[in-house]
């Protein structure tokens, strides 16, 4: 089945939030995707975009902007009624998004999101939301976000660990409380953990953290100009973010040219997030 939002406007808050209500969990996801054709950006928010990631701006978007375009159809599919999970207490695990070729920004984006892969977890039920987009027929984005439903009690979905090796910290970043207003400003996800004090309590969190994607996009953000034309990023979300916070960025390259980075905790060397940045064969024509 597919859906086309094309000219509509994504789900209305009263839909996202019958979304989170306790639901009988599923056994299956919906057979359904939903799209979007010729998705025009819009030069003023790709610019509020990239001031509240650290992007600088550009004619070619960053590497994370399609996964905010793609957002309300991802939020279509995943509040639907037939959709087995609510969407209070996923919790995104893992994020891989993959460059084909660089995007312009004047470019006409037709997108699509579907849900694929449910299959068990040591800690419940895992599930990929897969969002691509396409200019002329050709696929030049991918995104595959990870969210693991919890049967079991435990923070997060990461592991927690002690401090991991890894490249030592190039810099250190203060991240204020209203890092989690900003980018729900600008990506549309208004989930309270990340821009309220109650709403965090609400879900376990003594403060609001900041978006698993606003800390990968900062992440790129540090890396560019120092990027391959056409890669795959993949990161996996440990630790939440508390807001406010100081946080340790480390980079380093590695024996192919791609890149080891993570983001710790300052005061305790503990992982918030960890990736990599491997360079991809262009496709024939890009």
């Amino acid at each position: 089945m597919v859906v086309d939002l094309t000219g509509r406007p994504g789900p209305s808050y009263a839909r996202i939030a019958l979304g989170l209500l306790p639901r009988r969990r599923g056994t299956a996801l919906p057979d359904r995707m939903v799209i979007r054709r010729e998705a025009v950006i819009d030069p003023e928010h790709l610019v509020r975009y990239d001031r509240v990631c650290g992007f600088r701006l550009a004619d070619a978007l960053p590497a994370t902007y399609p996964h905010v375009l793609a957002g309300p159809l991802a939020m279509r599919l995943m509040s639907a009624p037939d959709f087995p999970f609510p969407l209070a207490g996923l919790v995104h695990v893992a994020n891989r998004i993959t460059v084909r070729r660089p995007i312009d920004a004047g470019s006409r984006l037709d997108l699509s999101v579907r849900a694929a892969d449910l299959r068990p977890h040591g800690r419940g039920q895992q599930f990929d939301v897969i969002s691509s987009a396409t200019v002329d027929g050709q696929e030049v984005w991918r995104g595959v976000s990870t969210y693991l439903r919890k049967d079991r009690p435990g923070e997060g979905g990461g592991s927690r660990g002690d401090r991991p090796p890894g490249p030592a910290a190039t810099a250190r970043w203060r991240v204020p409380v209203r890092a989690g207003r900003d980018y729900a400003a600008v990506s549309g996800d208004h989930n309270p953990i990340h821009t309220s004090r109650l709403g965090a309590r609400l879900f376990g969190f003594p403060r609001p953290i900041a978006h698993g994607m606003w800390t990968k996009a900062r992440c790129l953000a540090a890396l560019d100009g120092r990027l391959p034309p056409a890669y795959s990023v993949d990161v996996a979300f440990k630790l939440p973010v508390l807001l406010p916070a100081a946080v340790d960025f480390a980079a380093a390259r590695t024996a192919g040219g791609g890149w080891d980075f993570a983001l710790r905790a300052a005061d305790s060397g503990r992982p918030h997030l960890t990736g990599s940045v491997a360079g991809v064969t262009p496709r024939p024509g890009t």
